[in-house]
């Protein structure tokens, strides 16, 4: 059976982060550098070991987690992700996250090895816009990447794009994308200033569902987060796809599907979030947005990895913006919040 935490969440899904080296510079990204970029290659001496990896993920599917999902950084530049995947325990559903300039040539061994679906970074459709949030000119290799994981049967793929100043107005033409092709969905990811800075780059996401709204033709809500999920149409003036493979799983041709993220000041999102992280190095981390709550697994026993993973679902917060708090114009920790909660562990 799953565990609960102290706010009646069971914890049914985790997040692996593999490495915390990424070959792009995204604009948005909360990462404190590239590393090595060179290429895939083996772990390095900060990253877990595909064994450290299994060992957790046979720890945790113990517990009812039924779900993982390998993160990074970009995942794709461990050579043993294939490795992974294929050694991950049975019956857990396995994805990946990744910017996607290493699925040509990658995507059907993964497949093989029994990835189910990936999520792509694509954040605009202009070759120009793409380098600059990027800093990468890779955006044709990433196109590419989504045509091989589509022709590997990895559908539906879903293409992530952060909705920021920056980026808001590409939102309609990716919408228009999506509509138009087979076996691609969209997730609209709210910025997030508290994490990567630059709060001038914040929108009014209720504007974006306001907006997505009037464009559906239907709109259902996920039990995950409580997200909302807009199904929409191609239109005529569309502009036509570049994309044409489309999995076994697709969605039917002319319906697209639109899923918002949207945690920033949603305790909705927050109350309906059943996922624990691990960081690359090993750390249980009960929400993205904590930093003081890791909890490490290396060198450990799987007894002890048991009493961590205990430890991390019993000291998840109830909303993390109760622990982060927006001051003057910055968002910093709510220094009340955490010395309530040390004075209840006491």
């Amino acid at each position: 059976m799953p565990l609960d935490d102290d706010h009646g969440r069971s914890v049914t899904g985790i997040r692996v982060s593999l490495t915390d080296r990424c070959n792009f510079d995204c604009q948005y990204c909360h990462n404190e550098g590239l590393g090595d970029t060179r290429g895939p290659m083996e772990p390095q001496d900060d990253e877990m070991t595909a064994d450290e990896v299994i060992r957790l993920l046979d720890v945790v599917r113990a517990f009812g987690v039924e779900t993982v999902k390998f993160t990074g950084g970009e995942p794709m530049l461990r050579d043993d992700l294939a490795e992974i995947v294929r050694r991950v325990p049975e019956e857990m559903d396995v994805s990946v996250t990744t910017n996607g300039s290493f699925l040509p040539g990658r995507a059907a061994a993964l497949a093989d090895a029994g990835l189910e679906r990936v999520n792509v970074s694509q954040d605009a459709l202009d070759r120009e816009a793409f380098a600059e949030l990027t800093q990468s000119g890779a955006y044709d290799t990433v196109i590419e990447g989504v045509e091989a994981a589509l022709d590997a049967g990895l559908a539906p793929v879903k293409l992530n794009m952060v909705v920021m100043e920056p980026t808001a107005g590409y939102v309609p033409e990716m919408v228009d994308f999506v509509a138009a092709t087979d076996g691609l969905q969209l997730q609209l990811i709210e910025y997030m200033p508290e994490i990567a800075g630059h709060p001038e780059w914040a929108i009014d996401i209720a504007r974006v569902h306001d907006w997505l709204a009037d464009r559906a033709t239907r709109v259902e809500r996920r039990e995950m987060h409580g997200r909302r999920r807009y199904y929409v149409t191609e239109r005529e003036e569309a502009a036509p796809p570049s994309i044409e493979s489309a999995g076994p799983d697709a969605p039917a041709s002319g319906e697209g599907m639109v899923e918002v993220v949207d945690p920033v000041e949603n305790t909705d999102f927050c109350a309906n979030c059943h996922r624990v992280r691990v960081t690359h190095d090993g750390q249980f981390k009960g929400c993205l947005n904590r930093h003081d709550d890791h909890r490490s697994t290396g060198g450990m026993t799987r007894a002890e990895i048991e009493a961590a993973f205990r430890e991390t679902v019993a000291n998840r917060v109830p909303f993390y913006g109760e622990y982060m708090v927006e001051s003057e114009g910055e968002w910093v920790r709510n220094d009340r919040y955490v010395e309530r909660v040390v004075a209840d562990d006491d």
